[in-house]
């Protein structure tokens, strides 16, 4: 099972909010997931990521999409 760190889109039109989330590369975008990393909402600028759970994610080799990447880093989580 490829598990890649990404971000599921919730929210309504025009005003998105994303979950951070860890799933199988083969499920939808907002489908299932594997376990919530932590959320983002772009209005605001607010972050929040579960660190120690991103690591445990990362070391067992999920790889994460370009966005996750970037939110991660600046979360402190790589």
């Amino acid at each position: 099972m490829a598990v890649t760190i990404r971000l599921a889109r919730r929210g309504n039109i025009h005003r998105p909010f994303y979950h951070i989330v860890a799933a199988d590369s083969r499920y939808a975008r907002d489908g299932r997931y594997l376990e919530q990393l932590g959320h983002y909402n772009p209005a605001s600028k607010e972050l929040e990521v579960d660190v120690e759970a991103a690591k445990k994610w990362l070391a067992e080799g999920a790889q994460q999409s370009n966005t996750a990447r970037a939110l991660l880093k600046r979360a402190g989580a790589i």
